[in-house]
């Protein structure tokens, strides 16, 4: 592989909103998801994802799963390897189900007191 390639993903017009929904039915990738949410493209490292906690094959077991549904992509630049969300293909496919997802992942607003 050369510098700046991408890993296997579907094409867009081959996700399947099965494979999605179940590939985001895990709590560490739905939590992926929101990091990735922001547009950047994110380092692979645990660490600057929040997920300190968890092995770092554990990190990658849960980023590949999101890639081979669709959900994410990976370029790779040399050793390094960066994810990004691939929200348009997913918002042409399945329109509105990321902002549902994510407003779904929000913390609850505080109920009001009368």
């Amino acid at each position: 592989m050369t510098d700046d390639e991408r890993l296997p993903q579907p094409a867009a017009p081959e996700i399947d909103l099965v494979t999605v929904l179940h590939a985001l039915g895990d709590p560490v990738r739905m939590r992926l998801l929101t990091s990735y949410a922001d547009g950047a493209e994110h380092s692979c490292d645990p660490r600057h994802l929040g997920l300190e906690h968890l092995h770092k094959s554990t990190v990658s077991h849960h980023m590949r799963v999101l890639r081979e549904a669709g959900v994410t992509t990976t370029r790779v630049a040399g050793r390094n390897r960066f994810v990004s969300l691939r929200r348009a293909d997913l918002d042409a496919r399945f329109p509105g189900l990321l902002d549902a997802l994510l407003t779904a992942t929000r913390p609850a607003a505080p109920a009001a007191t009368a």
